[in-house]
């Protein structure tokens, strides 16, 4: 029988889809924007790397946040800071403005990202993890595609006009989240009613340190190389136009769309590692693909299968992290490090890849992020099973097999 999701699961994945849509829509405008400062590519390119290193650097700070004061006063700060940056950012009078509002901005994000996770991990049931974990992944990646086609009309009309839509899209999502959120998670929990678990204890988890080396694949792969090295390869490798680049990504990302809630039913009945196996081999092997296809339209199928590859490994995979947490426990430092797996690849990936297709040509690089991902596989052919049995999906079992399996390692 399919165990229904609870109310707020539903306000998580529409605040999710909320902000992702906001997102999306800054996304196009913030090059040019930072380029009306009269600045080099170079330095508008730094705006948006500023924004990853400050959620890299803040992301371990944000998880001990999230254990002192609870998810829900974190997740509300960290959408309020996010939007107050956003709506700074489309006043700034110069570029090092620009900057500073947007690292802002990024610490705003890591706030919410780690409490947003944790709340889905303590109110989801623990067998019904991977549905959970892919609807919440499907609000963001459906954001993510509605969201450039809005800014790109909005840039028409100003280029700041997409950051204050943006702002309000923040405050919408607060204010949908806050009202239906309290009182059902807030403050920290009893220490009596907690089961501790720090990133050292979780690190001393075979699936989790699993988990960590795929989330640092899937940053190399899909937020770097993807955004990075593609459009590069379409236009001077394939000699198409932008317009192909864009169907690259798109059709990825259909990919992608196509298959989380799949994978996170199957991780739910099945296992967590079946699903994250299959999209690791598809990952590493579309990946690879890419940078030898000479022809356009097998280039867009490669693309097409790198998105499934991606929607098979991640439900399943923030499941195991949830498993190896327990829905008693507030591992607020576990999920940051996780986060920041996968900035750390998010920003390795293009460096490398990028590096090695200029020494060695585009195949070259593309094989190397496929061989990311299969030392990932190699990690999760090792990793136990972390689906916790029916009969033992209430909280307390579930806590006390999650400290013995940390324990076993």
């Amino acid at each position: 029988m399919t165990v229904r999701l609870p109310r707020e699961i539903w306000v998580l994945v529409v605040a999710a889809f909320v902000v992702a849509i906001g997102f999306g829509i800054v996304a196009p405008a913030l090059p040019a924007f930072a380029r009306s400062f009269d600045v080099g590519y170079a330095a508008a390119a730094a705006v948006i790397s500023l924004f990853a290193g400050f959620r890299l650097a803040f992301a371990p700070i944000g998880g001990r946040l999230v254990g002192r004061f609870g998810e829900l006063r974190v997740y509300t700060v960290g959408l309020v800071l996010a939007a107050a940056s956003v709506g700074a950012t489309a006043f700034a009078q110069s570029y090092w403005q620009l900057l500073v509002f947007r690292g802002v901005g990024g610490i705003g994000s890591t706030m919410f990202t780690v409490s947003a996770i944790s709340l889905l991990i303590r109110l989801a049931p623990p067998e019904a993890r991977g549905r959970a974990s892919g609807m919440w992944a499907t609000g963001f990646l459906l954001g993510n595609i509605a969201g450039p086609l809005a800014g790109g009309g909005l840039i028409a009309v100003s280029l700041r006009a997409p950051f204050l839509v943006y702002a309000a899209a923040l405050l919408l999502a607060t204010a949908i989240s806050l009202p239906l959120l309290r009182g059902r998670v807030g403050g920290p929990a009893p220490a009596d009613e907690e089961v501790s678990l720090t990133f050292g204890r979780a690190a001393r988890h075979a699936t989790y340190r699993a988990s960590l080396v795929a989330s640092f694949a899937n940053g190399w792969t899909v937020f770097g190389v993807r955004v990075a090295l593609v459009p590069l390869f379409v236009v001077e490798a394939l000699r198409q136009s932008e317009t192909w680049a864009g169907m690259a990504l798109a059709v990825f990302a259909a990919g992608n769309a196509a298959t989380l809630l799949w994978s996170g039913r199957v991780a739910d009945r099945r296992g967590r590692k079946p699903p994250v196996i299959a999209g690791l081999v598809v990952s590493a092997l579309a990946t690879a693909g890419l940078g030898l296809t000479e022809v356009p339209w097998i280039f867009l199928g490669l693309s097409v299968l790198a998105g499934v590859g991606s929607g098979l490994i991640n439900p399943a995979m923030t499941a195991a992290v949830a498993d190896v947490i327990g829905s008693r426990a507030r591992g607020g430092t576990v999920l940051a490090g996780f986060q920041m797996a996968a900035d750390v690849g998010a920003i390795v990936g293009p460096l490398a890849a990028g590096a090695v297709a200029e020494v060695a040509g585009f195949g070259w690089a593309f094989g190397v992020t496929g061989l990311v991902s299969v030392l990932a596989l190699l990690f999760w052919v090792r990793a136990p099973e972390t689906l916790p049995p029916v009969e033992r999906c209430d909280p307390t079992a579930e806590a006390v097999a999650g400290e013995r399996a940390v324990g076993a390692e």
